[in-house]
């Protein structure tokens, strides 16, 4: 998450934001021109009355501005000039519809003082790492199904999915720490249950060991 804002938040917050939705990093910067694209379009209740029979020609122009550049000139004046084929125009923010359009990969939202951006393209590492958080929520939730103390530690079966066994084998040490499992086998006991993870359809048990 890129957040520009007047303010930068505490590292508490900064960490409830992460857990509630889920994000790796939150940076703010200063400039988040980059990640957003702008358009614009005549407000008709003002331009109308303003700029009379030159409208059709604003309604052409201004879809065609670059956003970035244009979105630049508004925040340092105030203003947007345009020369149009019938003479030089000044739009003022109020003027203006604008609309901020997602960038491929981004997704963001701004108020009058607050850009929040998500970079929603995802790499192996995020890929797999999803996967993995879901392996141990599954396994936590079979854990209070089956009514084990918190404290119990346990073995875990995963079957009927190659790709789900070998990313648990990959990522063995931090599914065993997180869920107090002493191993990852691809033998399942009788309590085994099909789900559904991101797609995948695998079989994971739990039971206590010793």
């Amino acid at each position: 998450m890129i957040v520009k804002s007047e303010k930068e938040l505490s590292e508490d917050c900064k960490n409830i934001i992460k857990e509630e939705l889920n994000v790796k990093e939150i940076v703010f910067s200063a400039d988040v021109d980059e990640y957003l694209a702008w358009s614009f379009k005549p407000q008709l209740k003002t331009c109308g009355p303003k700029f009379g029979k030159q409208l059709g020609e604003l309604r052409a122009a201004l879809p065609a501005l670059d956003g970035a550049k244009a979105m630049a000139e508004l925040n340092a004046d105030g203003s947007i000039a345009l020369d149009l084929p019938s003479g030089r125009v000044v739009l003022e923010r109020e003027d203006l519809i604008i609309q901020t359009e997602q960038k491929d990969g981004f997704f963001a939202e701004c108020s009058q003082d607050l850009t929040v951006v998500l970079d929603t393209r995802l790499t192996e590492e995020l890929i797999t790492e999803g996967f993995v958080r879901e392996i141990i929520s599954k396994v936590q939730t079979m854990r209070k199904e089956a009514d084990f103390n918190v404290t119990d530690r346990i073995e875990i079966g995963i079957s009927g999915n190659d790709k789900i066994a070998l990313l648990a084998k990959e990522n063995k040490d931090e599914i065993c720490s997180d869920t107090l499992a002493n191993t990852i086998t691809d033998i399942l006991c009788e309590n085994g249950k099909e789900w559904d993870i991101n797609g995948e359809k695998v079989s994971i048990s739990v039971k206590v060991v010793g």
